[in-house]
């Protein structure tokens, strides 16, 4: 379908008064629909919406992946339905543990989906790097409330992230006398620290 007839699909069917520019926008990544548009656009394509997102990664995103409307989800979670359209559309998830693990559920999320869902994944970082640059123990607590993970299991991912960071960082001072770079192997580590974190979750 050209962009001509799927804007023509989106009005006769839904309303919509979308220009062929802007599916041909769409198409090229240059332009985003928004929830209502995307729906439409998987209709018009006889197709569901979560084909048409390459990787969801919001909670609106993840939601309409799986046909779910904000006050279906909202029900099945058990949060209040403003309260919930609120978070959607914050980036910020705000709900307790049930309804959090309730959310997961519904939506087929894994931990580290979740977290990037849930707009945590910043939050996830801090901890992390204040694990490998001080104590690593203290953090097992506050970083096992965010990441469901067996409690044994996290103690050796963390163990093992502050190891890998500490070695990076003595391996920097017995290079400072030939290197101008002091820091730059510590500070890749810690920018990358929530990728290390997952790459040791899984194995």
């Amino acid at each position: 379908m050209a962009p001509g007839h799927v804007a023509y699909g989106l009005q006769a069917q839904y309303g919509l008064h979308i220009t062929p520019d802007t599916v041909a926008a769409w198409e090229r990544g240059l332009a985003v629909p928004d929830a209502r548009e995307l729906t439409a656009l998987a209709g018009v394509l006889w197709c569901s919406p979560g084909e048409l997102l390459s990787a969801a990664t919001s909670l609106r995103e993840h939601r309409i992946a799986r046909g779910l409307a904000g006050d279906e989800l909202a029900r099945r979670v058990g949060v209040d339905i403003s309260a919930y359209q609120r978070m959607e559309d914050s980036g910020r998830w705000r709900g307790n543990e049930r309804q959090t693990a309730a959310l997961a559920e519904v939506l087929g999320l894994s931990p580290r989906e979740l977290l990037a869902a849930t707009g945590r994944d910043e939050e996830l970082a801090e901890l992390l790097r204040d694990a490998v640059t001080s104590r690593w123990q203290a953090y097992v607590r506050p970083v096992g409330k965010m990441v469901p993970m067996p409690r044994h299991h996290l103690q050796d991912v963390l163990e093992q992230l502050h190891t890998d960071y500490q070695s990076r960082m003595v391996a920097t001072l017995s290079w400072a006398a030939a290197s101008k770079d002091t820091g730059g192997a510590g500070r890749d580590f810690l920018e990358r620290i929530v990728d290390h974190f997952w790459e040791l979750a899984r194995g």
